[in-house]
């Protein structure tokens, strides 16, 4: 049904303010918009409370496309160049599934039964909120699973068995341990204003397009029409080099032009070289670096372009034709790991059979592990980027950190998305989270502690993990929250191997 006016939650008309961060905490508090251009752009003021959220189609929906996206991701993951099923893909198809539920399911209600609780199949017009939270489940979904690598590893390159209940264990305390850190830092993360999550702002832009009624300009269009007109056209762009033409997928013209020269396939090749006169009409690879280019910042972009071309046209290019740690030896980009000789590495040498721990003496007698030169600083890189995550979120968001967390004990830190969110709806209780991370983190203990350690992590292993996560949401957080990049995974790795060695 139709609401009226009188149940959306207007926002004062006083004039705009200074910007906030010439205010103090108690005057900020007072801002009739967002300190962010684009989320002042993008983000309506305005919110009606008496919508339905939680219905039969918002669970139906919203479970389905959340297994749907886990198995599409998950199954396309595995190819060399992983195709990524979005959220995006998913908030645009339920839209007419949703709409069909309402316009056909009968209005009944129905009781569960032994409870008092009851639903509508049909509780009236499928709305934005409705929309929004199905999304949520399929972005739930879509998000890849890190652990799963450790099983695919275990399974597919060691031919070990590992235990079903441990492997779901593994699985699950990794990812609801997120859960648990998002309530701890919400405060900074999501009701600061300043923290704006750029991939967000797509999806809220087209939830607009799709539900707001909006006059054609004139001589121009409507968010919906120019929303379907570039849907259509990357349609029938993207069938032709993926499904009609895939020898065009990627165009080597280096390669092509000396065909038996090994330089030009290391300088042209754009999957063993560095991509030189290499061009891709494959949007997924177009993209692959960086995502959509529509949801990151403009300065992150030039910043990534900068970096890019200095490490792999400049650095890496040195590096190997001066012979840098024997990189002659070894391919100039490869995912391999390479024996003394320049051969594949036999990891088995060095691994003991029966209790499948690191054998040194097996490693000492075959040979020093060799990576290609592009992957040496790919992991060189990523300490840097670990200390670099460190000291940008202390230089250039420390002071708002610190004024926050001031702030927040008083609770007057926030904008109007803030506000309205604070009057229209209870808070989720901070305990939540509290009770999360502490089952998780016993769970988890469990997990490595049972089962006959078959995941060969001690206890104080999984303490460390925790203590490094626990230490680097923060600033991961915040330079993903303002730029939408951010990966350091690698290095963290290495960190929590050398204390094993």
């Amino acid at each position: 049904m139709e609401h009226s006016e009188s149940y959306i939650t207007p926002v004062s008309s006083e004039p705009r303010k200074p910007a906030p961060d010439t205010l103090t905490y108690e005057q900020t508090d007072e801002v009739n918009d967002s300190p962010i251009e684009q989320v002042r752009l993008t983000v309506s003021i305005t919110d009606d409370p008496s919508l339905p959220c939680l219905t039969f189609r918002t669970w139906v929906l919203g479970l389905t496309s959340c297994a749907l996206l886990a198995f599409l991701n998950q199954f396309f993951g595995y190819r060399q160049n992983p195709l990524y099923v979005s959220s995006v893909s998913a908030q645009i198809a339920v839209l007419p599934i949703g709409k069909l539920m309402a316009a056909y399911l009968p209005n009944k209600s129905i009781r569960i039964p032994g409870t008092k609780w009851s639903f509508s199949l049909n509780p009236g017009p499928f709305n934005l909120k409705e929309h929004v939270l199905i999304t949520i489940f399929a972005n739930s979904g879509s998000s890849p699973v890190y652990a799963l690598g450790i099983i695919t590893i275990v399974k597919a390159f060691y031919k070990r068995k590992i235990n079903a209940i441990a492997a779901m264990l593994l699985t699950q305390t990794t990812q609801l341990l997120g859960y648990g850190w998002a309530g701890i830092f919400r405060k900074f993360l999501v009701d600061s204003p300043y923290m704006w999550w750029p991939s967000n702002l797509v999806q809220v832009s087209l939830f607009r397009a799709l539900h707001e009624d909006e006059n054609r300009p004139k001589a121009g269009l409507t968010r919906l029409q120019f929303f379907l007109v570039v849907l259509i056209s990357s349609f029938s762009y993207y069938i032709v080099p993926n499904f009609l033409f895939q020898s065009i997928t990627a165009l080597s013209f280096v390669c092509w032009i000396w065909k038996d020269s090994v330089t030009a396939h290391q300088i042209g090749s754009g999957l063993r070289g560095l991509g030189i006169g290499s061009f891709a009409l494959d949007w997924a690879t177009v993209s692959a670096f960086l995502g959509s280019p529509l949801a990151t910042p403009g300065f992150a972009i030039v910043n990534i372009l900068a970096s890019f071309i200095i490490v792999l046209y400049i650095m890496i290019p040195i590096a190997y034709w001066n012979n840098l740690y024997e990189a002659k030896r070894f391919p100039i980009y490869s995912t391999h790991v390479f024996n003394a000789d320049g051969g594949l590495y036999n990891v088995s040498i060095i691994l003991n059979e029966k209790t499948f721990q690191f054998n040194r003496q097996g490693y000492d007698d075959y040979s020093k592990i060799n990576l290609s030169i592009a992957f040496v600083f790919a992991y060189g890189l990523s300490f840097a980027t670990l200390a670099a995550t460190i000291s940008h979120v202390a230089l250039f968001h420390g002071r708002t950190i610190w004024r926050q967390t001031k702030a927040s004990v008083q609770d007057n830190f926030g904008d109007v998305h803030t506000r309205l969110m604070k009057k229209n709806y209870d808070p989720v209780p901070q305990w939540w989270f509290h009770s999360i991370l502490i089952v998780v983190i016993g769970l988890a203990l469990l997990t490595c502690e049972g089962f006959g350690k078959q995941l060969q992590l001690p206890y104080w292993g999984v303490l460390l993990a925790i203590a490094l996560a626990l230490f680097f949401t923060l600033p991961i957080g915040v330079i993903t929250a303002t730029t939408n990049q951010v990966s350091i995974h690698i290095s963290q790795g290495f960190l929590v191997t050398f204390f094993f060695l």
